[in-house]
């Protein structure tokens, strides 16, 4: 675990080690968006556990790119003082926090967005709750527009880095899948036109935070479903972003339609069920020189070791581990190499439905047991 343990710095920024929180909504937000104490408690304690980057859960970059109900976003200037205040309550544990950039397009709903949900083409494919509308050049032109908005206002609030969301089936790998992009003008068709999207979106933000600040993309190494983006066009994509200086590629895979092969797989309770998207991280490691994250399913620090030094893989990143164990890094440090503790029985997202923020419930009962022991 040595070289997982070393310090490491991206474009000017330093590292404490190379484990990633990977993105995931945590339902502490405000109805508008605005982030509240408690979910700087959350990024707070995760910083004082150990992780050396933590990822935010995804910040939709105009509210009809919103989907899940108390999701953050980065859309207004009227959250600055939560915003800042988040931040130094990471850097006030030592810790660096990368705010991660979405609109959710056809997999937002109208009652959610606000209006019709706008995608590559009106289709309906499983993963969309509803038909979308097709974007106009203009909507293109304003969304991208908005993701340089939302990274400008990152860097303004001290965040360290940002991260791209072109995973899961949202806007922008709707626009990389040839299943939800059926445009025949320069957005669609062969793969280097469903990858203009995107690049758009990096320029921008790119142009927004100047050279010095890191950008990152999340993305896809497959769909995992039939006539979605497959791991040669994904390849390709992070060629060109490789190209355009991208700072960290992190792989994932799967949508919400994907079935068995979503992003969040169940029952990962053997070594053998662990880091379901490392197969797809390698193909992306051997075609770019940025530095690659990989998530997907790790408990293990025999594995995770392994992905490291024999798979070449820069960070290792998760996120359900540090549901139940914000302090796990801590522990590995300290010499306690067991698994994680998660279970991935992804229990922890109904709390955020309905009482307003996700947690474990399964170490919750644990909790409840302990303290009604008689002593």
């Amino acid at each position: 675990m040595k070289r997982l343990f070393e310090a490491t710095t991206i474009n000017g920024m330093t590292l404490s080690n190379r484990f990633v929180r990977s993105a995931t909504w945590e339902g502490m937000a405000e109805t508008d968006g605005r982030p509240t104490p408690r979910l700087a408690s959350c990024y707070r304690e995760l910083a004082a556990g150990g992780v050396g980057l933590i990822i935010t859960g995804y910040a939709f970059v105009r509210p009809d790119g919103k989907q899940m109900p108390g999701k953050m976003g980065i859309h207004s200037d009227d959250f600055a003082a939560e915003m800042q205040g988040l931040t130094e309550a990471v850097h006030g544990e030592g810790g660096k926090v990368c705010i991660q950039l979405v609109h959710a397009g056809g997999q937002t709903t109208a009652k959610t967005a606000g209006r019709r949900p706008l995608a590559p083409s009106a289709v309906k494919v499983e993963q969309f709750p509803e038909e979308p509308q097709a974007m106009s050049q203009q909507d293109i032109d304003e969304i991208v527009a908005a993701f340089g908005d939302g990274a400008r206002r990152a860097k303004a609030y001290g965040f360290d880095a940002v991260q791209l969301h072109a995973a899961h089936g949202y806007l922008i790998n709707q626009f990389l899948s040839p299943l939800t992009n059926h445009r025949t003008d320069g957005y669609g068709g062969p793969v280097e036109n469903r990858c203009r999207f995107l690049l758009e979106v990096y320029r921008r933000v790119r142009s927004e935070t100047g050279p010095g600040f890191p950008v990152f993309v999340k993305l896809n190494g497959s769909d995992n479903l039939e006539g979605g983006l497959d791991i040669r066009d994904a390849v390709h994509a992070a060629r060109l972003l490789d190209k355009e200086k991208i700072d960290a590629i992190e792989v994932s895979g799967g949508t919400s339609a994907s079935g068995e092969s979503t992003p969040v797989r169940t029952k990962i309770d053997s070594p053998e069920k662990e880091a379901y998207n490392l197969a797809l991280a390698r193909e992306i490691k051997k075609a770019v020189s940025c530095p690659v994250m990989t998530v997907g399913g790790f408990r293990s620090p025999d594995l995770i070791s392994k992905a490291a030094v024999d798979d070449g893989m820069d960070y290792i990143s998760m996120a359900r581990p540090f549901i139940r164990e914000p302090r796990l890094i801590n522990r590995w440090i300290g010499g306690d190499l067991s698994p994680a503790r998660c279970i991935s029985c992804n229990g922890c997202f109904r709390p955020g439905l309905k009482e307003g923020g996700i947690y474990c419930v399964v170490e919750k009962k644990e909790a409840a047991k302990l303290a009604a022991r008689p002593l």
